[in-house]
């Protein structure tokens, strides 16, 4: 059994309401919606939200009723590890134990079906605790990103004894892209946070990475996936 999530607050103050807002002609949520409900590898659908009109949407498209997200998880600080335990519980408790939960950011609409199944493969094959999907970044702690010290003054983030002098010399560091992800259930039941296991990258291109979290992004997003639908069209 096979459970892919989403999660889809009510509430943002970058973007307001922006996980239900129309983009390209439908709804946020049905970027990733759909791409889960069309996945062949997923045997079943939870959404977690407050808000009433997403739910309800989403359980008229198949989703699972679970109800309604606690209120202690639809807070801007609540964390994404204990609204993946609440979902996880809550789906089986009506589909039965899980060999794999599946989450699909719903901010993140650029990725594609092949990105879920790719994942999901790269889970299967190595066996972690999570498959996280990353990009590699596009600046480096070891090169060009820097930070001021007491005096104000810039430093290197992360000193390396030498220097270095090229990007290429730095060692490789990725984005955390909020995307796609695989999670073992009994690791989701046991630990508190996300980086406690063995998480292993999925690698995805930058392009198919953009989270959006200001109004920029989501003209960025919207300018994306407007090039993408007239390239399949053409």
């Amino acid at each position: 059994m096979i459970i892919g999530h989403i999660g889809a607050r009510k509430g943002s103050k970058g973007v307001p309401g922006k996980n239900f807002r129309m983009i390209c002609g439908k709804p946020l949520i049905d970027w990733s919606l759909d791409q889960l409900i069309d996945s062949t590898a997923i045997d079943a659908v939870v959404v977690s939200t407050d808000d009433e009109a997403i739910y309800d949407h989403a359980v008229a498209r198949g989703a699972l009723k679970i109800g309604l997200r606690p209120a202690h998880l639809a807070t801007d600080t609540a964390g994404k590890w204990g609204v993946w335990q609440h979902a996880l519980g809550a789906a089986e408790a009506l589909t039965g134990p899980a060999s794999a939960f599946v989450d699909l950011d719903c901010t993140s609409p650029l990725r594609l079906p092949e990105d879920i199944e790719n994942a999901l493969g790269l889970f299967v094959e190595k066996r972690p605790d999570m498959v996280m999907s990353c990009c590699e970044a596009r600046k480096n702690p070891y090169f060009n990103l820097v930070e001021p010290d007491a005096t104000g003054a810039l430093h290197v983030s992360k000193p390396l004894p030498g220097g270095v002098v090229a990007r290429q010399q730095a060692p490789v560091v990725y984005e955390h892209a909020a995307s796609t992800y695989v999670v073992a259930p009994a690791y989701l039941r046991r630990a508190k946070s996300l980086f406690e296991g063995r998480v292993i990258p999925y690698l995805m291109p930058p392009e198919r990475c953009v989270d959006i979290d200001s109004p920029f992004d989501f003209k960025l997003v919207e300018f994306l996936l407007n090039d993408r639908l007239k390239e399949s069209a053409e």
